[in-house]
């Protein structure tokens, strides 16, 4: 069992009940098979993946409930549920130490991502899931200013929350100091920095992804040991955070394997 699905250190969720409902059948699945704390399903209907769920839960003692979709509404605050909600934490929070031990424990050089005040909940779930696909070995974000783990995120994520160990830090300066002191290297991404394509991503990486509005704070920036941007030919001269994580992600993963 690799180390993402043992008992880790954790860190409970901010006291929002938005942190405890997941909606949509995808993310109830995915959250069912990684054993993620669920309390209750909340189901509207019957048949294909629906009784998946049912079957799931049962195996695993998990209470199942039948619901309208009044109900179902209420509880998810609106999202769209697919007719199906779970009460109980997304996941949790896991320690800087459980992310750098997961390299350790694969054999492999570390590859993290880092966002510095990603707010949009979607961008973040997004994030996470390229995270999940391009086996990073987890996600850190900020206690201030960011999103947290809550349902959009779990439902843009589609399930990948559920694999993907993200911390959370009260200090990412403070953070990335210790990751360097554990040799792995501060990528950030910017505008004024090296062409991507031409940096060396093969050695202990941590890609620093900004904001949507104001990108890599400044004092994020200074703890970067090297700045890489994305070649902009059209008018336009920014992207999406999560698109631009996700291009940063694969080309760490394409120079990984040559």
């Amino acid at each position: 069992m690799s180390l993402q699905n043992k008992t880790m250190k954790k860190e409970n969720f901010a006291e929002d009940s938005s942190v405890n409902i997941i909606c949509g059948r995808n993310p109830v699945i995915e959250a069912l098979k990684s054993d993620s704390p669920l309390d209750t399903i909340y189901i509207d209907g019957s048949g294909g993946s629906l009784n998946l769920i049912r079957r799931l839960a049962k195996e695993k003692g998990i209470v199942v409930k039948d619901a309208d979709e009044k109900k179902l509404s209420r509880l998810s605050g609106g999202a769209s549920h697919q007719g199906v909600v779970a009460e109980g934490a997304c996941g949790q929070y896991v320690s800087l130490d459980d992310i750098l031990s997961i390299s350790r424990e694969k054999g492999t050089k570390p590859f993290i991502i880092i966002c510095d005040e990603i707010e949009d909940p979607h961008n973040l779930g997004a994030i996470i899931r390229t995270a999940e696909t391009a086996g990073a070995d987890g996600v850190i974000i900020p206690k201030r200013r960011s999103a947290s783990l809550n349902a959009t995120v779990f439902k843009t994520s589609a399930g990948a929350a559920s694999y993907v160990p993200v911390a959370r830090v009260s200090n990412l300066a403070s953070c990335i100091d210790t990751l360097k002191d554990n040799g792995v290297w501060i990528y950030g991404t910017d505008a004024s920095g090296t062409d991507y394509c031409d940096t060396d991503l093969t050695g202990s990486v941590a890609l620093v992804i900004g904001s949507e509005g104001f990108g890599i704070s400044k004092l994020i920036q200074q703890k970067c040991d090297f700045m890489i941007k994305l070649p902009m030919a059209g008018k336009i001269n920014s992207l999406n955070a999560s698109v631009a994580a996700g291009i940063f992600m694969y080309e760490t993963v394409r120079q990984r394997r040559k």
